[in-house]
């Protein structure tokens, strides 16, 4: 059966795409390149019965009208992003494009990559020219997994266009999708987009990560503080300290390689990588005032993925307290209703199953993660010691972060 879109990649950013377009109609082929992203049989069984079709013969790729890149860019081994699966993804689908296809790249990357990187190999394997033979353009994913309250049909889209058909050609395409599309200048002004936006995101973060530490040093309550300062209608929005920064989403060089840097990004990123340092801090400091050592001490870690109702451990900042913590001597174990098993450093960490007996009995918890399903009330009550870096027990039933 031919389809009318193909997303390459099934990551973290294709997955939803796929999902979406599967729901409204669209008959959509996947096409996998890098690691899909977790699938439950129910969710797979109602996308093929909605239009969506797995395809493993890369021809495929050259019968659709839409083809959409939603390949993994990874940070590489001096902090510069990997265009690699990008690329792989582009030398595969140039091989079978056709005339008139749209093509949009959605994985995060520095602006210019559109242009200078992604346009020649698609010119290059398949003789067409873009702009002319076929539509390119750049859409930034805004995908926030778990999200109940904004999804791809009421989340606005940015496009940018090589040419302003390239443009139309894929707002035409979106607009099946969504309510709204946002038409950028140009390729370049919508990769920028989602870099501003994640950069906006973590520098806000480690804003209220700073007040965090120095509130607890003036011994004023931060949580109460971020409750009357949200309540000013203009000029404020909240955002909320934690234990680290995690995600798919990781602060991008806005310039990119060779350019100078966003000093400010870089400042926040240093605050946002200390927070696992200072969580270790604020524990065995607890610790200490109880009597009790790290070394030897019974830890509880609840929650350790990045985001609370999710699966993802992408980037928790769970991995580095748990490791920090047995390299001090302490017994690590954890509890977390999505993650079966887990593992740091390579070494197995015991999961508990039952959560009110292991909080009595564990020397200290820490809440990484805000799970819906935890009574906080309840943990509060049983646990010996409890470290709340989410602040999300009542006022007085833990030692908030």
């Amino acid at each position: 059966m031919p389809a009318d879109l193909a997303v390459i990649g099934l990551g973290q950013l294709g997955l939803p795409l796929a999902q979406a377009a599967a729901t409204t109609g669209i008959a959509t082929l996947g096409y996998e390149c890098g690691d899909p992203a977790p699938l439950a049989a129910a969710d797979l069984r109602r996308m093929l019965s909605t239009g969506f079709r797995p395809a493993t013969d890369p021809a495929e790729l050259g019968r659709v009208r839409t083809a959409v890149i939603c390949a993994p860019t990874p940070r590489g081994a001096e902090g510069t992003l990997d265009l690699g699966q990008v690329a792989a993804a582009a030398r595969t689908l140039a091989a079978h494009l056709r005339p008139h296809t749209t093509v949009i790249l959605e994985s995060p990357v520095y602006p210019g990559t559109t242009e200078e990187y992604l346009r020649p190999l698609l010119e290059e394997g398949s003789g067409l020219r873009a702009g002319r033979d076929f539509h390119l353009a750049y859409s930034p994913s805004r995908v926030d997994p778990g999200n109940r309250d904004h999804g791809p049909a009421n989340t606005p889209k940015v496009i940018g266009g090589l040419t302003p058909a390239c443009t139309e050609s894929a707002a035409a395409f979106y607009g099946r999708l969504t309510d709204k599309v946002v038409r950028a200048r140009g390729p370049r002004e919508a990769e920028t987009v989602q870099l501003l936006e994640t950069n906006y995101r973590h520098v806000n973060i480690a804003l209220v990560n700073e007040m965090a530490v120095l509130c607890h040093d003036l011994g004023v309550d931060l949580w109460d503080v971020i409750r009357c300062a949200e309540t000013k209608p203009f000029g404020f929005q909240a955002f909320r300290p934690g234990p680290g920064v995690g995600g798919h989403a990781v602060p991008r060089d806005l310039a990119g390689p060779g350019t100078r840097s966003l000093r400010m990004v870089e400042l926040a990123q240093q605050v946002n990588d200390h927070m696992p340092r200072y969580v270790i801090q604020r524990a065995t400091t607890l610790l200490n005032e109880h009597g009790k050592s790290a070394r030897g001490a019974r830890v509880l870690l609840l929650g350790v993925t990045y985001k609370a109702d999710h699966a993802d451990q992408q980037g928790s900042p769970a991995h580095e307290i748990a490791a920090r913590l047995l390299e001090l001597g302490a017994a690590v174990s954890y509890h977390d209703p999505h993650v079966p098993s887990w593992s740091v450093a390579d070494r197995p960490v015991p999961r508990v199953d039952s959560l009110y007996e292991a909080a009595a009995d564990a020397d200290l918890t820490i809440l990484l993660q805000q799970h819906r399903t935890y009574d906080l009330q309840g943990l509060s009550v049983k646990a010996q010691l409890l470290l709340d870096t989410r602040g999300a027990t009542p006022t007085g039933a833990a030692h908030r972060l």
